[in-house]
């Protein structure tokens, strides 16, 4: 079969052959509707080693199929359904994972369980192998090319913005940095979960666009002024919760400052930054969180979301051949919203 591979490091993600995977005990064999690409990816390529992740590594964590073989000792699948990728995997027995919070499985490293595409044969490829049925989300209707990025620039979000809602009262603001693939759905998020109004920064006009076809009560060039926007935007109070999904240093800078009194800042991007928190660095009693990805139960409500026409992704589509150009286009800030690879 056809997968996109990262195999060298300093070298692009290119299409190769490998070997059709067959499914073992316990495992679903998945025909791939659609894949999501990431920036996440970039992290993965840029240190692979430093993260415990071997080579060749066929890319994407973000995966929707149709059932195409059922392991030994598998039931409550149907060949053909057409199911979801939860994608953080964990052990399944302990805690965390008991309550569904496989996002935060305690023996996910010891075990060495990887998500796939961040470890585990990934979804940018012809067929997908997925360890186990609890693993899978039925789609129900929803189209898989629209749906997919669910399963992460949905799920990531919601995770987030779930928490922070007992903040995100009448009157109060919440300020999503990066208007992006993950920040456009979580403007969608919160205009449909809370009454707050949004405030979206970004560096890019295109982003602030989308970010008002979105719902964005307001759009803020992400510069040197932005603090001081906001500011001015909140009568000089600030914001009650922050979304951070760039996660650089400038960007966690300003989600601190921005935070109110009794703020929620969640610092969900990764790229490289971290919070100063202490007396004077923050508002009184803010709180910072580092979330990741979110638990079973969540992605099943996210799809729940859009099945009801509560949330939307724009998406651009790609062949499977035409995968590294999404890459080296999403690399170039060139995808306005999320790009997913429609395999077959």
């Amino acid at each position: 079969m056809k997968a996109v591979q990262f195999r060298e490091i300093g070298r692009s993600p290119e299409v190769v052959e490998v070997p059709d995977p067959e499914p073992g005990p316990g495992q679903v064999l998945l025909k791939v509707t659609a894949a999501g690409v990431c920036h996440s990816d970039f992290v993965v390529m840029q240190s692979p080693a430093e993260l415990g992740i071997g080579l060749p590594l066929t890319l994407g964590h973000e995966g929707a199929g149709t059932v195409a073989a059922l392991g030994a000792g598998v039931t409550g699948l149907e060949i053909g359904e057409s199911v979801a990728v939860y994608g953080p995997w964990g052990c399944g027995t302990c805690p965390e994972c008991a309550q569904g919070k496989e996002n935060y499985c305690r023996r996910a490293a010891a075990l060495g369980i990887r998500p796939p595409g961040l470890g585990a044969p990934g979804a940018i490829a012809e067929y997908l192998l997925v360890d186990a049925p609890r693993h899978l989300v039925p789609l129900d209707g929803l189209d898989p090319v629209r749906s997919v990025p669910l399963t992460d620039a949905g799920l990531t979000p919601y995770h987030a913005i779930k928490a922070a809602l007992p903040r995100l009262v009448p009157g109060s603001t919440a300020v999503v940095i990066g208007a992006g693939g993950l920040g456009h759905v979580a403007i969608g998020l919160l205009r449909a979960l809370s009454p707050a109004r949004v405030i979206a920064l970004d560096v890019s006009e295109r982003k602030l666009a989308l970010a008002e076809s979105v719902g964005a009560h307001e759009a803020v060039p992400s510069d040197d002024r932005a603090v001081a926007r906001v500011r001015e935007l909140t009568g000089g109070f600030g914001a009650q919760a922050v979304f951070d999904f760039v996660g650089a240093p400038p960007t966690t800078a300003i989600a601190t400052a921005v935070a109110a009194t009794e703020a929620d800042v969640a610092i969900v991007g990764i790229g490289g930054g971290a919070a100063r928190v202490g007396f004077g660095e923050i508002a009184y009693d803010a709180s910072v969180r580092s979330p990741y990805w979110g638990s079973r139960s969540e992605l099943i409500e996210v799809l729940d979301l859009a099945r009801a026409g509560a949330l939307e992704v724009q998406v651009e589509t790609f062949s499977l051949d035409e995968a590294p150009l999404a890459y080296r286009r999403m690399h170039a800030g060139d995808i306005n919203g999320r790009a997913v690879i429609v395999p077959h």
